[in-house]
């Protein structure tokens, strides 16, 4: 076993590479870009080394420098994690060649696997069921709308060299395609420098179901899979193992596919076998398609660990170190049920636009794993993906687990930044979700039910009112001796204004008027990690954070951020009702429309690119271009003005 490891990642994986690297004895050195000066992961490390400015492509990406940090430091080996470098065959050439070990498969490997449509072949040639569809290399527009319509609707288009989500377009129609296919085209050249691209069969209620597997370049094992089907954007949000209603002759069928794709390729290391599934009725071992194969540690790695307790990262090291695999297949078992939750700083009710913010707060209940690369005082930055935390819950049957999660959940304490916490409660007391009907678009199908939040509880208006306020203060309960207290608060919520106006007639109980009338507070405790306060005749409890000139409260896991109004804010937006701003920071990708161009609600102005994806921001309404403010190339801050619409009759005319 070698000595000392680089980890060439940043955030949650790579701190969670270093926990295991640390049990078991080695020197942990990490990497970091500018903006990660002061990361989790570079404070965990035993040695750390700058490899450049923030932008991806001139630090994480950057392989010559990772490896020369590799070699200054005197490091026997590099992990990947996942993303940036971790599927680069060229990156793992220069790993070799520097004399240093890459933790994970051959670049032949990843080769084989790393461009989707020459891995489904090799997958077809190793008798690993495909799904249908055009993966050939000529990339002629016309030849590939033909083939679609030949295909049949609904198709999708995927980058051959793509994952996440990236690249990706589902066209329902012919008329559609064309502008699908500069879309997904786009994205993948930004994304991964290739602009090829598949087209395949769309499956009706697909299922996206994946199995783990570990190989030692001679031999490989699975071990069992994950259901992944609970998406938005082609991209994960929750994650399980086992499968809701997998069988042991589907798993048997659909596990053996793996091994037999790992083993084609002579696999080494721990890597993840990717199928679509009819999900329409029950799992069939006729009824499961190959997608493709990720060569490296997928990010719901976790549940896999809860069900087997197997740590793979332990796995990966020690094949990267030439060990052979012992274990036998019939060993492999699976116990209870896990549970993973992405919690990203992103906004579900605004189509999931990435956020930014400093954490004021970084805390989940108990009972669950939190991996996570922030803690309380970090800041989410524009460049990287906007993960904060992956939530993991084990228990003995599948309600069990998932009821373990949301605890996890519920109990959390996390302020600074919109999430999407509210939405994963609410995804995880879905019916379908509850009793494993699962598909990709089933949050597609629920969308205003899932993303629209919902109307705060009186109580909790004023419970935030009173936080608000600096009441109750430590030493002092807001009691004047001669009059009660009386305290206005105007608070914004939702884009909106709410004034509150606080009364104590006694101490310990405050009186707090809102639009839909007075409600009682009474016996108020500020602490940590909850407040607890009396209503009517509820004793109730609740994380509460304070953070600058806000609080964030979690009512049943639902986090709800209330601030103190800002005149001077709320007279500008009053004013800026004709405006199109920046709702994150990002790089204007393109500018669809130019000054005087008649626009109706709904049509695309811009096209802005942040934390790895595209964001297409259309037309509040009907109306004409004013004024366009960003050309294609800028990197624009949240707030930015980008374009300016007048109502139509305001022209010439």
């Amino acid at each position: 076993m070698f000595e000392s490891l680089l980890i060439a990642n940043r955030g949650e994986i790579a701190c969670r590479v270093i926990r295991t690297a640390r049990r078991m004895g080695l020197r942990c050195i990490a990497v970091y870009s500018d903006a990660d000066a002061d990361a989790l992961h570079v404070e965990m490390a035993d040695e750390a080394v700058r490899i450049g400015p923030a932008e991806a492509t001139r630090s994480y990406l950057d392989g010559a420098a990772i490896v020369a940090a590799a070699r200054a430091t005197g490091a026997q080996a590099i992990h990947p994690g996942y993303g940036f470098l971790s599927e680069n065959p060229e990156f793992v050439e220069a790993v070799v060649a520097a004399g240093l070990v890459f933790v994970g498969p051959s670049a032949a490997a990843i080769r084989a696997m790393g461009l989707k449509d020459r891995a489904k072949a090799l997958m077809a040639e190793a008798g690993v069921p495909v799904v249908p569809g055009y993966h050939g290399r000529d990339q002629d527009d016309a030849l590939l709308a033909a083939q679609a319509e030949a295909i049949g609707w609904p198709v999708l288009i995927k980058a051959v060299a793509g994952g996440g989500g990236k690249g990706m377009r589902r066209v329902d129609r012919a008329g559609d395609f064309a502008d699908a296919l500069a879309g997904a085209r786009r994205e993948a050249r930004q994304a991964f420098g290739n602009a090829d691209v598949l087209i395949e069969k769309f499956v009706a209620r697909p299922r996206h179901i994946e199995i783990q597997v570990v190989g030692d370049g001679s031999r490989a094992l699975h071990l069992w899979e994950r259901d992944c089907s609970m998406q938005r954007r082609h991209q994960k949000v929750i994650e399980e193992a086992p499968a809701p209603g997998m069988t042991d002759a589907v798993r048997a069928a659909m596990g053996a596919a793996a091994v037999r794709a790992a083993e084609a390729i002579g696999y080494a290391g721990a890597g993840t076998v990717e199928f679509i599934a009819d999900g329409s009725g029950p799992l069939r071992e006729d009824g499961f398609w190959f997608m493709e194969m990720n060569t490296r540690l997928q990010v719901e790695h976790p549940v896999t660990e809860a069900v087997t307790g197997i740590d793979l990262v332990e796995w990966q090291l020690r094949i990267a170190a030439g060990e052979a695999l012992t274990a036998r297949q019939d060993g492999i078992r699976a116990r209870g049920h896990a549970i993973e939750a992405r919690v990203y700083a992103e906004d579900p009710a605004n189509g999931f636009l990435p956020a930014t913010g400093r954490l004021a707060e970084v805390d989940f209940g108990p009972g669950v794993r939190v991996d996570s690369g922030v803690r309380a005082g970090d800041e989410i930055s524009p460049h990287y993906d906007p993960m904060i935390a992956k939530v993991i819950a084990h228990g003995a049957d599948r309600p069990a687990a998932i009821a373990a999660l949301r605890r996890g959940l519920a109990g959390a304490r996390l302020a600074g930044s919109v999430t999407n916490m509210g939405f994963l409660v609410r995804l995880l007391d879905d019916a379908d979700f509850a009793a494993g009907r699962l598909d990709t678009g089933l949050i597609d199908r629920r969308g205003a039910a899932l993303t629209a939040e919902p109307a705060p509880e009186p109580e909790i208006l004023a419970l935030a009112a009173v936080a608000l306020a600096g009441l109750p203060r430590e030493g002092a309960d807001g009691f004047h001796l001669w009059t009660p207290l009386r305290q206005p608060v105007r608070m914004v919520l939702d884009g909106g204004t709410i004034t509150a106006m606080i009364r104590q007639p006694r101490p310990g109980l405050f009186e707090v008027a809102l639009p839909q009338g007075v409600t009682e507070l009474c016996a108020i405790e500020p602490g940590t990690p909850h407040w607890r306060w009396t209503w009517g005749d509820r004793r109730r409890a609740m994380p509460v954070t304070l953070h600058g000139a806000a609080v964030t409260l979690a009512p049943d896991g639902q986090p709800l951020t209330v601030s103190r109004a800002d005149p001077v804010r709320a007279a500008e937006a009053a004013d800026a009702t004709d405006t199109l701003t920046a709702p994150m920071p990002g790089f204007v990708r393109r500018v669809a429309v130019v000054a005087e161009a008649h626009v109706e609600e709904g049509d695309p102005l811009l096209v802005l690119e942040a934390m790895k994806m595209e964001h297409t921001l259309r037309a509040p309404r009907r109306g004409s271009v004013a004024r366009v403010d960003v050309a294609e190339g800028d990197q624009v801050a949240r707030g930015a003005l980008l374009i300016t619409l007048r109502a139509e009759d305001d022209g010439d005319d």
